[in-house]
Order: structure tokens, then sequence, then C-alpha cells
């Protein structure tokens, strides 16, 4: 069942910032609704759709494809007006669950099972000199803290991270932590652009990660596994030969360490997305510390390498979070934007909670591709492997139409599509110890600021040796001077 520009026409209804507070869709999720409500835009939700398909010679039927929605705006009764889009998908899996069927509900499928499975002691042929692997089933759940919890930070191992951190001589700005509840609980700090805060505004800085360089380079990525599902995301880029980047949160590898290990054997980029999915800037110094730093001890606990990048959960980054993720050598990834209002993000995580529709997703997609192609750079997508909606969505619509489209992207994990190699993604195989290739470079350049560190003292050497070539100048004129005189004498 590969369609040949299936259309799909969906009626959409606009309501106000009011009545999306009402109905959820204004609350501080993974798409920052919070932050664009508040700037007084209109959304856009689904309220009835009508495909139909048009396939050369497949006889599908209209009928078959057919999945009308109740959108959140007509259960509350508002007053709307309408308009109409429409986008194309190239192809469709075969095996596509039904748009209607892909849901709230779980429907407790049958996961495919893991190909790449690797006995403790293998090494991957893609990454040279790599650790071996080490043996997943010694890990031990209580040697680490409470799942999905911000870490306690009264532990040793805590306190050995925070002077760690403090020894990087990396600036850490005195900025006081968020308030939960996003943009609208924080105004004063929503309109300090020094803060640089991803939330509200979209700020980011040169040594965040937000766009492959190269035009129709797309940055795979997938957040917030490991999870069940994400043996059959395995399964698919395999079988379409496309590899990936894996944010994934510390308390999930605890679950499925074997998932996290197949991931990785097969070849697919793994980096850091905190311990419990906590929203950063509401943190402490210390917590942020703590969730960082046992989501990547677990992750090389259980494959023997430790990532060099991270992603902030809901892009919840400060100038604060940055300079602790740059001390700890993680280098932070972000999702691309068109706009403040545009972003490249498939909201695929909320089908789940309902307040998204898979016909909704579709629409982001749409939107994204029409962005996309349309860039001078490349660009990274903001997706997920926790749920099973989420992977039906990625394996059912979005990979197959992506993989058809003319001219074809370049997908590829976030280390690759920054020109480097696999072996730049962890810090036992990228030739430092302490910072990612990235953060080195921007180290090297100034953008990152340090103090009492090698490149601090090699100042001090500079000042203290300019110094003394100044005194030794002075003490020569002088002589000069003396020597003067008296022969005038």
């Amino acid at each position: 069942m590969k369609f040949s520009g299936t259309t799909v026409t969906t009626l959409f209804t606009v309501i106000s910032p009011s009545i999306l507070a009402a109905t959820g869709y204004g609350g501080d999720n993974h798409v920052g609704f919070d932050a664009l409500s508040n700037r007084g835009n209109a959304r856009i939700v689904l309220r009835q759709v009508r495909e139909t398909a048009s396939a050369s010679g497949s006889g599908i039927r209209s009928s078959e494809m057919t999945a009308p929605q109740t959108s959140s705006a007509q259960a509350a009764g508002s007053e709307t007006a309408t308009a109409t889009a429409s986008f194309s998908l190239h192809s469709i899996n075969p095996t596509a669950i039904p748009l209607s069927a892909i849901n709230t509900d779980e429907h407790a499928t049958s996961t495919r099972q893991l190909k790449h499975t690797a006995a403790p002691g293998a090494t991957p042929t893609f990454i040279p000199d790599a650790p071996a692997l080490p043996n997943a089933a010694l890990l031990k759940p209580t040697d680490y803290p409470p799942l999905d919890q911000v870490p306690p930070v009264d532990s040793e191992q805590v306190k050995m991270w925070v002077e760690e951190v403090k020894k990087t001589g990396v600036v850490i700005p005195g900025l006081e932590p968020s308030q939960p509840g996003g943009c609208s609980n924080n105004s004063a700090f929503a309109m300090d652009s020094d803060r640089c805060w991803w939330t509200c505004g979209g700020c980011t800085r040169p040594t965040d990660i937000v766009e492959c360089p190269a035009a129709m380079d797309w940055g795979l990525t997938y957040d917030d596994g490991p999870s069940l599902y994400s043996s059959d995301l395995l399964a698919y880029l395999d079988e379409v030969k496309i590899k990936s980047t894996f944010f994934v949160v510390g308390s999930r590898v605890i679950s499925h360490p074997d998932i996290l290990q197949a991931e990785y054997m097969a070849g697919h980029q793994i980096a850091v997305h905190t311990w419990s999915h906590a929203s950063l800037t509401t943190l402490t110094n210390e917590e942020i510390i703590a969730e960082l730093g046992w989501t990547k001890k677990v992750i090389k606990d259980v494959l023997g390498v430790t990532p060099n990048m991270m992603r902030p959960p809901t892009g919840d980054i400060d100038d604060r979070v940055r300079a602790i993720s740059q001390a700890m050598g993680l280098t932070p990834v972000m999702w691309s934007r068109a706009s403040d209002t545009s972003l490249f993000d498939t909201d695929d995580f909320n089908i789940r909670s309902g307040k998204t529709t898979a016909h909704e997703v579709l629409q982001n997609w749409g939107a994204i591709m029409k962005n996309a192609t349309s860039r001078s750079s490349g660009f990274i997508v903001l997706a997920h492997d926790l749920f099973e909606q989420t992977v039906q969505m990625a394996t059912g619509y979005i990979l197959p139409d992506a993989l058809s489209h003319q001219p074809p992207f370049n997908i590829q994990p976030i280390i690759s599509c920054q020109e480097k190699e696999m072996k730049d993604a962890y810090l036992e195989t990228a030739g430092s110890e302490k910072n990612s290739p990235i953060i080195s470079e921007a180290i090297s350049s100034g953008e990152v600021t340090l103090t009492g560190s090698a490149n601090s003292a090699k100042k001090t050497e500079e000042s203290k040796a300019s110094s003394a070539s100044f005194i030794t100048l002075n003490i020569g004129v002088w002589l000069l001077l003396v020597v003067t005189v008296l022969m005038t004498v």
C-alpha cells in the first residue's frame, strides 16, 4: 500500500489562547505552548478530518483512511471560524496502524524482538578502540537514585561531581531557578534577554546545536526512551538502513538496559536526556548536576562509553543550564525553528494524553516538510520513542513519507550531520576525557568562559612574561640614560 500523492484535507478551528488554557493546550509541555500563547497567538486545533487517497491502480478507498476526530475546541462549545488546509504524504508503510486507531488508548500490541543483541565483552565495529560492552545483567537499580525523581544532592557521588564542575573553571552564571509553570509564572525571567531562556523566546547560543549545516540534512532524533516500543522503531530503522540519535532518560535506562545496548550496537548515537525528565531551569545547580551526572553514569555502566551531547527536557535551557552542561562535557542539542511560532516539532508526545490527535501530528509534519525544503541549512526534528503512539506515527507515516521525498533527505544522527564521526559522540573515544569536540572548539574560540582553568593559567603566564619583559626594558632604558649623563659630564 504505497500511496502516490495521498492527500489529507483537514478542517481547522481557530481559537483564542484563553480557550487553549482551559482545554489544556496552554500548559507547560513539550512544544512550549505556554510561551506562544503569552504572545497572544491564535491556536489551530483539528476539528474534523476528511481524507482522500489517490493511489495509482491500488484501488484504495478513501473510507479506509477516514477517521473524523472531535477536538477540545468543540467540547468547549466555542464560537469558531474555519479554514481548510491540505498536504500530501508521498508514502505510507503497508503495515501502518490506521490513524483512527492511534489515539489515547494503549492497545498492548506485541513488540518486535531486538535484532541487535550482543554478549558482554563485545565491541562495536563502527567505533575504533571502543571499550568492551559491560554485562547489563549486573546492573543494580539500588545503586542509583529512585526512578523518575530528581536525584538527592547529598550523596558522595553528587558531591564529587559538583567539585569536578568547579575544577573545570567554566563560569556558571548566578541566575535564579525559574518557577514551575513556564513563562506565565516567570514574566521577569521571560523578558530578561541576558538569560537566553529557550522556553520563552527560543534563545540559543553558538554552543547549542540547532540544525545541520548542510541543506537537506535531517538530524533524526528520538527522546524519552528506551521503552518497550523502541524495539519496533529499531526494527524499522534497520529495515530502511538509517541511523538516529536517541536522547535517553536515565530512569528508562535502568528499566531497559538491553534496549539501550541494542540501540548502541546497531550504530545509533546515544545522548543524555536527564535522569527524571525534569525542567532543568527550575532546579538548583546541584540538582542539574545530579540529573546529568547520574544519566551519564548509567549510560556508561550499560555501554562502556559516556555521551557528550544532551537535550534538555521540553527544551528548557538557559545560560546557567548551558554552562553546567558544558562543564560536564555535554553539548546542548535543540530542534530547529522556522520562526518564533513554527518549530520542527511533530507534537507526537501529546497523542497519548489527548492534547493532540494523529491527524494533527501529520499536519505538523506537513508544515515541517514545507519549511525544511526551503531552508539553506539542514534541520533537526523533535520526536519520541516512549509511547506506542509515537512509534506508530514514526514507522507508519512520518519516516515512510520522508524516505519517499524528492529530492531525498540525508537522514542521519546528530553527530554525523555535524560532520563528525561516531567516535566523536563519546568521551572515551573522542580523544578527550573532558570536553566534547564542539565544546573544545567553543573554549578555544572564547565562546565558553573559563576561570582558574588551563586557559586562564596560560593567560596568566603570558601576562607574567609580558610584565617581566616590560621591567627588563625599563631597566635597560634607565641604564642607557645613566651612561649618557656620565659621558656628558
